[in-house]
């Protein structure tokens, strides 16, 4: 994951003891927010087609996908050694930030694997 320029709080003291806002490198930003979309997708391909396979059907696989998501979540922290905010601008980025996205692709390929396995 790309850091922002300055680490830390959200506020650095200078050397004359004036505050200095810290500002984000957008390039870096961009590249932190494709690996969250990226990594949401992927695990929602991965988890529909194992909720499929595993014949989970209403809402035994909507909870699926909520702990896939949680745990996606973690580990993202995780990745980031807990300083999120070195990383990210807020939160909310790494808790929901592709949820929806994830939750098409998850319903898309838990219905394809659920076909194949269980009704064919």
């Amino acid at each position: 994951m790309a850091v922002h320029s300055g680490s830390g709080s959200s506020e650095k003291k200078s050397s004359n003891g004036v505050n200095e806002l810290l500002t984000f490198n957008a390039e870096n930003m961009q590249s932190n927010m494709k690996i969250i979309y990226y990594s949401r997708t992927f695990l929602s391909i991965i988890g529909g087609v194992v909720a499929g396979i595993l014949g989970f059907t209403g809402l035994y696989g909507f909870v699926f996908y909520l702990l896939l998501m949680a745990f996606t979540s973690v580990g993202l922290i995780v990745k980031s050694k807990f300083s999120i905010h070195t990383y990210f601008d807020s939160w909310n980025r790494v808790l929901v930030d592709g949820f929806l996205g994830g939750l098409m692709s998850f319903v898309l390929f838990w219905t394809f694997a659920y076909d194949i396995a269980h009704i064919f």
